[in-house]
């Protein structure tokens, strides 16, 4: 079986199937599509049941498996229309049909420009096989879909392979890696893994347009045909699953400002795990293109991450070992204790960029670290960028707000294999819950995303508000740090003020009808959970109160050591209360009791002198607590543990 997919690989890549795709496209001498009658979407326009019925219709008419039509679909768009703006790689609706033309393809930055030709044209060859005009297909959701299965029982039929309905799923797998559009057979065989990880466990969900869409599981499915899978990394420094493929693209470690000890870049050397725990994952987006993003993590006056994973197809380059510390979080503390994986996209704009290959290949790169260096599998240690806090009262406004309110957190904890699960029922008083909105169907306004104020395309969101009273009318809490007029939280896409996101942990204080009155920032902040569509689970979790007889204590951005930790030649290092504090009386859910507290001192390029590149390490200790939208840090002799 092997032999055979390494044929159809040379074929994708040479004069078969994509080669002969170039052969719809303008300005060929002829056309391949003949090969098969072309396929009769007018049913299409018709049909019941909105995109599901689409989609039935489209499989009946392309004699393709409604399953195999499906599974594709949401490996390319997760069934979303995107309103006809296309994706990142110049494709169009729910099967991804691109049209990018020779010169945009050349220098566009994205990465495009290194795929054949054929695959960022295929809804002219789907054009073609329809007798839809490309227009069309770009911007008819109904019309995109058949043109998709058109496209899939074309590659079928130019593999040999058997056409209809009812015909075996296992036997399109040649037809799938051709419709993946890569001359790769890695990159083409990790496409086909994952349509039929896809098949098998079945999958559900609302789109951004509000259809329902549901892909029943098919548990014994697999592809006839083996894919292949890259080799062990030849790079040591690559640090990934093999399936996954990912390249190494090194970061400089340079010196570039002689005779200035600290003009390097753009990361610092350490002995990681042994000499520093990497305790959380920081997952962050680009706010750039593809290239723009590889171009400048290969600067080093610039700084550095770990990883990057690219939205059109999943694919990941490495650029620092997880040893070494990269420069990603703007948070010191932070960056000593985490890995950084940047996501293409940018977090205005969401779901056009953050792709199901991009959340399944990140995952699957995560379940690996997580794995090898113990880190909690929960959304205390897999963070937001967002969930970073600043270390000083004057930098925490400057902090960064990605991968912002459209990456979905429910979605991904699953592809973690660690969901955000808890008990629905009747919250009390007490309790302890987790925030889990229900991604699909969980449209919160959002402003700002093109220009202030404006109201941003209506999608999914990770979180839900919380005010100020227990009404939808009344103000949104405000943050001092983002806010420090006093001034409530708004609803602009950047503005994580009042934003408990998916898997944020709470104990209630106060209840009003379905609103929820919750410890926030040192106050009470309300969270509406309604019965007919709760927005929180209950979960058990210990919860931090103020040491008896202290009127307030104080929260930290990091946990660094007390100043007699601190050898004579390494200065200390105080560590700044922020601007907010806990008030007696006040709980939150503890987040992690065993946070190191150490500095790492790392100053100076390669070392430098004896007291540079050493960890300082203290006995003071210190609670990890979910306090406000990110994460925050209590001295443990400043509170009590309490059971909720």
């Amino acid at each position: 079986m092997q032999q055979s997919w390494l044929r159809l690989s040379v074929l994708i890549g040479g004069a078969g199937l994509i080669g002969s795709m170039a052969a719809g496209l303008p300005g060929s001498a002829a056309s391949d599509t003949e090969v098969m009658s072309h396929v009769d979407c007018g049913a299409v326009r018709d049909a019941a049941g909105g995109r599901q019925g689409d989609f039935a219709q489209s499989a009946r008419a392309a004699r393709v498996p409604t399953s195999v039509l499906l599974a594709v679909s949401y490996l390319e768009s997760r069934w979303d229309d995107h309103g006809g703006s296309p994706s990142t790689s110049g494709g169009y609706g729910p099967m991804h049909l691109t049209d990018v033309r020779a010169d945009q393809a050349d220098g566009r930055g994205d990465g495009v420009d290194r795929l054949p030709l054929a695959s960022l044209q295929t809804a002219k060859l789907a054009g073609d096989l329809t007798g839809y005009s490309v227009d069309r297909l770009r911007t008819n959701p109904a019309a995109n879909i058949c043109g998709g299965a058109a496209l899939l029982a074309y590659f079928q039929d130019r593999a040999g392979g058997p056409l209809g309905t009812s015909s075996d799923p296992a036997q399109w797998s040649d037809a799938v890696a051709a419709y993946s559009g890569s001359d790769d057979s890695v990159t083409a065989g990790r496409f086909v893994r994952q349509v039929y990880s896809v098949l098998r466990s079945g999958e559900a969900r609302t789109t951004i347009d509000g259809q329902r869409v549901r892909l029943a599981a098919h548990p014994g499915v697999a592809p006839a045909t083996t894919p292949a899978s890259a080799s062990a990394a030849s790079d040591a420094n690559v640090d990934c699953p093999a399936s996954l493929g990912c390249e190494w693209l090194p970061a400089p470690y340079e010196w570039y400002g002689q005779p200035n000890p600290g003009a390097y870049g753009n990361h610092d050397l350490a002995d990681r795990p042994n000499n520093l725990s990497i305790d959380y994952i920081v997952i962050h987006d680009t706010e750039g293109s593809w290239q723009t993003t590889l171009d400048l993590v290969q600067d080093p006056t610039y700084v550095s991450w770990q990883y990057t994973v690219r939205s059109s197809d999943g694919h990941i380059w490495q650029h620092v070992e997880p040893k070494d510390v990269a420069w990603q979080a703007g948070n010191w503390y932070i960056n000593t204790h985490s890995i950084g994986i940047e996501h293409e996209g940018f977090a205005a704009q969401g779901a056009s960029w953050y792709t199901e290959s991009m959340y399944r290949n990140s995952a699957a790169l995560v379940r690996h670290l997580t794995a090898e260096y113990g880190i909690p599998r929960d959304r205390a240690h897999i963070l937001g960028h967002d969930q970073v806090p600043g270390i000083t009262p004057g930098n925490v406004a400057g902090m960064h707000w990605d991968p912002g309110p459209y990456w979905d957190w429910e979605h991904y904890m699953r592809l973690l294999k660690s969901p955000i699960e808890g008990k629905p029922g009747h919250i009390r008083v007490g309790d302890t819950v987790t925030v889990r909105p229900g991604f699909n169907g969980n449209r919160q306004t959002v402003t700002g995303c093109d220009s202030a104020g404006e109201p941003c395309a209506p999608q999914g969101t990770n979180f839900v508000y919380l005010h100020s009273q227990p009404s939808a009318s009344s103000p949104l809490v405000g943050d001092a740090g983002l806010h420090p007029d006093g001034g409530p939280g708004s609803t602009e896409v950047w503005d994580i003020s009042a934003r408990a996101a998916a898997g944020h942990e709470f104990e209630v204080a106060q209840r009003s009808g379905s609103w929820l009155g919750v410890w926030y920032l040192g106050k009470i902040a309300w969270l509406n959970n309604p019965a007919d569509h709760p927005t929180v689970v209950k979960t058990p979790g210990q919860v931090t109160d103020a040491v008896a007889n202290a009127a307030e204590v104080p929260v930290y951005g990091r946990a660094y050591p007390e100043q007699s930790a601190y050898p004579p030649e390494i200065p200390y290092q105080p560590i700044a209360p922020l601007q907010y504090t806990m008030k007696a009386g006040q709980k939150y859910v503890v987040a992690d009791q065993a946070v190191p507290t150490d500095y790492y001192r790392a100053t100076t390029f390669n070392g430098g002198p004896p007291s540079d590149h050493v960890v300082v390490s203290g006995q003071d200790r210190y609670y990890q607590i979910w306090f406000g939208h990110r994460q925050f840090f209590v001295r443990a002799a400043d509170v009590d543990l309490v059971d909720s």
